[in-house]
């Protein structure tokens, strides 16, 4: 195993600081960084996708683990410590300098299955997460090339990911990730590890597909979770209207048009999304 220096020291010695306006906030204690990269299971020899990896430091327990790494940074700051740690794991770090929200994930990783393991930069969390849960433009393939997604949050995000139905936290991220995948947070980090410290505290969330519910267009449960937490306080029946047959489905499936999108179900979202099929 190589010898590394400590990422505090890697990150002084090339000038390194995080960047606001790229969400960036570095994690340097290690054992913690090993523990969240334990999280997807044994990754010796298996391809991990990592976006915005900074300095490298979950990078570098990813491959002390073994994983063969494909890292994703825009920062070109970052780039020549990232080079560092590719030359102490020679063959197991391939970096690609670009906007992961505009590069094709399946493409990088050559049609191979991948974990995908990274401390999200806040800026583009959500939007990343849900462009893995939706895959391509009109794909309705499960389960997805991924894996498992082990992804740093901040908390609010996190808990919001793995609610329940009528809790305040509840609401369209929790539709779309527990559906069809298994989503836990499984671990708290105190805003004091991050070099510089967050305002909010962070949360890891461990995704894993299941099997998909049969005859649910992925396309008809996003525009209904949209369309039903866009007016969040508002009745279905009102918050429905604008989506083809919506209102029409709610009295197949027996759902009283007076509730509220929070009190629906991720089951009654799917069954839902069943009877209106692709035309939704």
């Amino acid at each position: 195993m190589p010898d590394l220096p400590p990422i505090r020291e890697t990150i002084a010695r090339h000038g390194l600081s995080a960047s606001k306006a790229l969400g960036q906030n570095f994690l340097l204690d290690e054992r913690l960084l090993d523990r969240i990269a334990a999280l997807p299971g044994d990754l010796n020899g298996a391809n991990v996708l990592e976006i915005g990896p900074g300095p490298g430091g979950l990078t570098r327990a990813a491959l002390r683990a073994g994983a063969k790494v494909t890292a994703i940074e825009m920062d070109s700051r970052c780039l020549p410590a990232l080079a560092e740690l590719a030359e102490a794991f020679p063959g197991q770090l391939t970096v690609i300098e670009g906007d992961a929200m505009k590069l094709d994930h399946s493409e990088i990783m050559h049609g191979e299955p991948f974990h995908v393991l990274s401390n999200l930069p806040y800026n583009v969390g959500t939007a990343l997460f849900v462009k893995w849960l939706s895959g391509p433009k009109g794909d309705d393939a499960w389960p997805r090339q991924w894996l498992s997604l082990t992804l740093m949050f901040q908390r609010e995000v996190a808990e919001r990911i793995v609610s329940d139905a009528g809790t305040s936290a509840y609401g369209r991220l929790a539709v779309l990730a527990q559906w069809r995948s298994e989503a836990k947070l499984t671990m708290k980090v105190h805003r004091s590890a991050f070099t510089p410290p967050p305002k909010v505290m962070s949360a890891v969330v461990h995704v894993t597909p299941k099997d998909a519910p049969d005859g649910v267009n992925a396309k008809t449960l996003e525009r209904l979770t949209e369309a039903a937490f866009g007016q969040r306080r508002k009745m279905l029946r009102q918050s429905l209207k604008g989506v083809p047959g919506a209102l029409e489905a709610l009295d197949q499936v027996g759902i009283d048009p007076t509730r509220r999108a929070e009190t629906v179900s991720v089951t009654e979202f799917a069954e839902l999304a069943r009877t209106l099929g692709p035309r939704g």
